[in-house]
Parts: C-alpha cells; structure tokens; sequence
C-alpha cells in the first residue's frame, strides 16, 4: 500500500538537474566544519548584476525560502530558489585547486555568452 508523499509546504526536495562534483562537494563540507555549524546548506543562486547580465552566487545560509529547491550530494545540501532554477538547470558545480584556477566553477550549458573574468552571464 502506497500513500502520497508529503511536501513541506517551503522546500521541495527534488532535483533541480544542477550536479555537486564529488570535489566540491567535499570542500563545501570541510567549509561548512570549519564554520563550526551544523546547519548550513550551500545556496546557489543566480542575481541581476555582472557585465553579462547575470551573475552566480554561491553562499552558505541556514534559511528555508518558499519555493525553495533541496538536492542531498553525499550529505551536502544544495539549495536553489524557485525564480534561479531554470537559468541552473544541468549546471555543474565544481571546485578547483590548480595553479591556474582556485575556486568554485560553474559549467552551465543555459549561458549563452559569459564575460571574461567568467562572473557572469546572460
């Protein structure tokens, strides 16, 4: 016997077709540890701004929006609000540590052009 699933009426936990690498999400968690807090999820969202347009922003944050997206990567919560899921879906978050690049990457295949410091996008 089935019975229907409950959603809470501010989160859906769904996938919103964005992708933690396992790299990054590893860094989020010993980010999240060394802020000492258990309740922190990664918020990635995407904001009017940058010289493309639109700009990406990853931030830790402990609050649940209505409409808000929740995807688990191995422990790790990643959030996206309701009004930047389309412009995320089948992005790929990353992380890098190389003499060349340090830092989150995002891959989104929505991002028709990028500008050259690669902040934002349209």
């Amino acid at each position: 016997m089935t019975t229907p699933a409950q959603t809470d009426s501010t989160e859906t936990k769904a996938s919103t077709s964005i992708v933690l690498t396992d790299v990054a999400a590893q860094k989020v968690k010993a980010l999240i540890e060394q802020e000492g807090r258990d309740d922190l999820r990664l918020r990635v969202a995407v904001q009017p701004g940058g010289c493309s347009g639109l700009r990406y922003q990853l931030f830790f944050d402990e609050r649940s929006l209505d409409g808000d997206v929740v995807t688990d990567f191995d422990g790790v919560e990643v959030v996206v609000d309701r009004m930047s899921a389309p412009y995320l879906s089948g992005a790929t978050i990353d992380f890098a540590d190389r003499i060349d690049a340090q830092g989150f990457t995002i891959d989104n295949p929505n991002a028709g052009n990028s500008c050259a410091c690669g902040d934002s996008f349209n």
